[in-house]
């Protein structure tokens, strides 16, 4: 059997993130993974580090990465339009699903155990889940500090709200408001500043 499994993610970089929205950097869903992924397992080591966890903070990297399958058959939807009501949010989340389902089932069959928990979103542990999707909010929420540097006022209410959704995750997490008070805010120097910093 061939497997399509691997054409479907290489096709990542040609799905754009923020379609609906002007942006001055542009960013695709490979480009987010990869970020998100960092972040997780960051998150993940912090926890581990500070805070009496006992993740595997690669397991969550690897769940991180494969955490937008499903737009590879769907696109990026906005996130306003997805959660305009309770009732369109149940349906794209049945759909996302399907998505899913259907990246795991290009695998060979033998794979396809391996693959579910990872990809297969209602299937990831509900600790991994939870700390991917604060990963997944503090990319987005450091994507909309990156655009309003450059005067992009779009991101204007993007970053409002994403702060706003973060708020619950610092409370809960302690882990996350760790890494936004150490890491958020040199992330939107110069080089020469960060430069700077490193050698303080």
């Amino acid at each position: 059997m061939k497997s399509s499994f691997l054409a479907w993610i290489l096709r990542m970089p040609l799905i754009k993130r923020w379609a609906l929205m002007h942006c001055v950097k542009k960013e695709n869903i490979a480009e987010h993974s990869h970020q998100v992924a960092v972040i997780a397992h960051m998150l993940a080591v912090i926890r581990n580090t500070y805070f009496n966890g006992q993740l595997i903070p690669e397991r969550a990297a690897t769940i991180a990465l494969y955490h937008e399958c499903s737009e590879t058959k769907l696109q990026d939807i906005n996130h306003v339009t997805k959660y305009h009501n309770p009732e369109l949010t149940r349906e794209f989340k049945k759909l996302e699903e399907l998505a899913e389902i259907d990246c795991v089932n290009t695998l060979p069959v033998e794979l396809r155990d391996s693959f579910r928990s990872l990809i297969v979103q209602s299937e990831v542990d509900r600790e991994y889940k939870q700390l991917v999707k604060a990963a997944d909010l503090i990319s987005a929420y450091l994507k909309a500090q990156d655009e309003l540097r450059f005067n992009n006022d779009e991101f204007t209410h993007v970053k409002i709200r994403l702060g706003q959704m973060l708020e619950a995750y610092r409370q809960q997490m302690p882990e996350v408001r760790y890494f936004l008070e150490t890491f958020n805010d040199l992330c939107f120097v110069s080089v020469d500043r960060l430069s700077a910093e490193d050698n303080h």
